[in-house]
């Protein structure tokens, strides 16, 4: 047995009394009467921003436009024709240091906190947060009121792994001063189709 299985049987036999999961049955959370303004507010105070587009908007001249000094784009999303490099392609992920841009496909946006479910739909999902700057793109429909909705959508994907992003990185936790882009990217835009 190693130390650490042997550190865990140890826990083990020592607990004294198990509880159930509570029940979530009818737990409905919050809900709004405008999700997507509410979202959008929410990505604000995260720090983040929200352009509504519509159907037809050509999505890569957008992203042009908001990150016109941006060299390198990173996406497997279908339609990015601007991208310069692929997480899919890459032989490893330090090939992607260096991305100013990665456009990524969020599934489920969450109004009541402005967080975005992004499943790894990429071999490298180290482009999540390696990035400078990440577009995410969602469309309307996938906007629910709370987290109690979002899980009840959420499918894990091949790559068995996804994450909720909300905003740019941010910590205060050295002085007290807001630092961007600490431990990921120093900006979040997203764009709701």
């Amino acid at each position: 047995m190693s130390r650490k299985e042997d550190i865990l049987a140890k826990i083990k036999a020592n607990i004294r009394e198990t509880y159930d999961m509570p029940r979530l049955d009818g737990i409905k959370g919050i809900t709004y009467d405008d999700k997507v303004k509410q979202f959008m507010e929410m990505t604000t105070t995260v720090g983040g921003k929200a352009v509504l587009a519509d159907k037809d908007t050509d999505i890569n001249k957008l992203i042009r436009e908001l990150y016109p000094d941006a060299k390198e784009i990173a996406s497997n999303v279908e339609g990015i024709t601007i991208a310069t490099r692929n997480p899919d392609t890459v032989a490893e992920a330090s090939e992607l240091n260096g991305t100013d841009v990665a456009v990524l496909r969020g599934e489920v946006a969450v109004a009541e906190n402005g967080c975005i479910w992004i499943p790894q739909t990429m071999k490298e999902k180290a482009v999540c947060f390696i990035s400078e700057y990440l577009v995410i793109i969602t469309d309307r429909e996938s906007i629910v009121n709370n987290m109690h909705e979002a899980y009840a959508r959420i499918e894990m994907p091949d790559y068995g792994y996804g994450c909720f992003i909300s905003g740019p990185s941010k910590t205060a936790d050295i002085a007290q001063a807001l630092v961007m882009g600490a431990q990921a990217a120093r900006g979040v835009t997203v764009i709701i189709r």
